[in-house]
């Protein structure tokens, strides 16, 4: 077993009630790291072709990384996937805060549920024990009622709690699963799965320690970034909401369902704003000098619990500019709402704004919006619709089916304002401000997500062209609203990295470069990693989830240009920029090339699964052309 992992994989079929351990080898750790490349390989080695994600044989899989559990800063994420109720294809999302670490501590370095449970259970994991235990008790309870409860039932408030909320329980398709109460493994609505496999929570109490290889290497890198404090002082103090008003300054801030750029109310909901009005305390993630989590409290007109911490940049654009809403109580509560309930702020809000628009232009009728109309700015409107989502009660009910599923169910046109690829609702940052990004959101295994991405706004400056050169691109700086063929060229490199980065189980706002992942491998495993090796597990990763998309039946076609971004950007009133369909698609096909992927089926070719030592998965590849 190598330095940095347990060496144990918990299996758990709720079915059976019975629990399995596994004990890969070491070249299986090394080729995979964890994270991403974990729930990749299970998906694909572990499931059968056209799995219904509500089928109790869809594994739940949450997964560390190798640097999770050590002193490295930013190592609280772990990844969690399974088969997405929203997309159809590959799920996943990431998450921080210390559950990962407990986990680890506890005896495992990932956990794979099966199967489904009759009636409501969690599972207790103790330092290498497990149990399923009762949870008719917690079951329609909010998040912090079932953290509070399971603590006391264990008399133990170090213990850390994940779960799926009523959101989940409702088989919402973009519920999340929410860590420590107020921390989400936001995307592709993992929450769902858990809560159609009867399991409510999974609570975890390890006393064990993580061994590294090198630790005088480990203090190295932990020195490193504390030397480099200074720089996240904007980020300590504000959190991400701090970007609102810089965002909405150079017309970036997504805006009435992505039509504008620029918003009028947008300093109201500012994390400046709501610094200097609401913040009571900062929070952090384990290891992490940042401190960037917001804990917020509110007792106006809306009552705002510290508990459930306070909303990010992303859920302060989703629940605020996105439905023109500028009362930052409304957005604070919304986000509390999506916390108790185990919604993802992103979907929940992009949502909404697509029922806004629907409205606006006549494309629902009343009868089938729960006799409401939600309008742009209504805060009272948009606070009602997260609670009915999250019960699936009147109009909630049609919109815990996500925009695309709406819209295909109203139909009138109503498709075109649903803001999505595959499924998934794009997060806050428009692709007509920087058109490479739109790259990776067309073709992301996981439908529109800007955390494995490429931005063009890395690029722009000398220093951030210099930048590139530890990827080996050597490149003068480069125009966001361009997309000349090095767009493709970099975005193919830097996806890959992002996702090695999920594999390693490290936050992206650390100050990293590849130089220093080698740095952090190394003396974690004592493994002689290079700079190659670790971006072919990137890219192993994601020929994985594109090869398991694949099989289920996705295909080229799939990977789109949203026509929402073929429309002029309006920002402070006048026409900015676009992206012309025929740009992105020549832009996409130049990067098929750059993965390896098949134009026809999407999926990696045979020679790419070769050159990634995926020889087992050739087999898998063969049955993709001949269905």
């Amino acid at each position: 077993m190598p330095h940095g992992y347990v060496g144990k994989l918990l299996r758990v079929d709720l079915t059976t009630r019975t629990a399995t351990i596994d004990e890969p080898s070491d070249d299986f750790y090394r080729m995979h790291l964890g994270g991403w490349a974990f729930v990749a390989h299970e998906l694909l080695t572990r499931t059968s072709k056209g799995l219904d994600p509500f089928d109790p044989e869809n594994p739940l899989i949450f997964a560390t990384g190798v640097a999770s559990g050590t002193p490295i800063p930013g190592s609280g994420r772990h990844a969690v996937g399974a088969k997405s109720p929203l997309t159809g294809g590959f799920g996943e999302a990431d998450v921080g805060g210390f559950w990962s670490v407990e986990l680890k501590r506890a005896g495992f370095d990932a956990v794979i549920v099966t199967g489904a449970s009759k009636t409501p259970v969690y599972l207790w994991i103790a330092d290498g024990n497990v149990e399923i235990k009762d949870a008719a008790h917690l079951w329609g309870k909010e998040t912090a009622e079932v953290q509070a409860a399971i603590r006391e039932q264990h008399a133990d408030n170090k213990i850390r709690v994940i779960q799926c909320g009523v959101a989940g329980e409702n088989l919402v398709r973009f519920a999340c699963i929410i860590s420590d109460v107020n921390r989400a493994a936001g995307r592709t609505g993992l929450g769902a799965v858990m809560g159609s496999k009867k399991l409510r929570a999974i609570a975890v109490r390890g006393t064990g320690n993580v061994e590294v290889a090198d630790s005088e290497g480990v203090k190295e890198v932990v020195d490193y970034v504390l030397g480099l404090r200074e720089n996240f002082e904007n980020f300590n103090k504000y959190g991400t909401g701090g970007g609102i008003n810089a965002m909405n300054e150079v017309g970036r801030l997504p805006t009435h369902n992505f039509r504008e750029g620029t918003f009028e109310g947008a300093n109201h909901i500012a994390g400046t704003t709501m610094t200097e009005k609401f913040l009571v305390d900062t929070d952090t993630c384990h290891a992490c000098p940042i401190a960037c989590k917001r804990v917020t409290k509110a007792d106006g007109e809306y009552k705002v619990d510290p508990v459930y911490g306070g909303p990010e940049y992303e859920s302060l654009a989703a629940l605020g500019s996105i439905c023109g809403v500028d009362n930052l109580e409304a957005v604070m509560y919304a986000n509390q709402l999506c916390n108790a309930y185990g919604l993802d702020t992103i979907s929940t809000g992009v949502t909404i704004g697509w029922a806004m628009e629907c409205c606006e232009k006549g494309l629902m009728r009343p009868e089938e919006s729960g006799w409401i109309e939600p309008r742009f700015g209504d805060y009272e409107a948009m606070t009602q619709l997260v609670e009915q989502i999250a019960r699936r009660e009147g109009l909630g009910d049609l919109l815990a089916e996500g925009s695309l599923r709406a819209a295909q169910k109203i139909g009138r046109g109503s498709e075109r304002f649903a803001v999505q690829a595959k499924g998934q609702e794009f997060p806050m940052h428009d692709p007509r401000w920087q058109f490479g990004l739109g790259i990776g959101y067309a073709t992301s295994p996981t439908g529109a997500d800007h955390m494995h991405n490429f931005h063009d706004s890395g690029i722009e400056s000398e220093a951030g062209a210099n930048g590139m050169k530890s990827y080996g691109h050597f490149i003068e700086p480069a125009e966001r609203t361009t997309l000349p063929d090095q767009k493709a060229v970099l975005a193919a490199t830097v996806i890959r990295g992002q996702v090695m980065n999920n594999c390693v189980g490290i936050c992206m706002f650390l100050p990293y470069r590849m130089a220093n992942f080698v740095q952090i491998v190394k003396a974690i495993t004592g493994w002689n990693v290079n700079e190659l090796e670790l971006l072919r597990v990137g890219e192993r990763a994601l020929a994985m989830a594109r090869l398991y998309n694949a099989r289920e039946g996705f295909t080229a076609s799939d990977d789109t240009h949203h026509p929402r971004f073929t429309e002029s950007l309006i920002q402070n009133g006048e026409a900015g920029a676009s992206i012309p369909d025929e740009m992105m698609s020549e832009a996409i096909d130049l990067y098929y090339d750059l993965q390896g992927w098949d134009k026809a089926t999407g999926a990696p070719t045979r020679a790419k699964l070769l050159e990634l030592s995926l020889d087992w998965a050739i087999d898998i590849l063969e049955e993709v052309k001949t269905s």
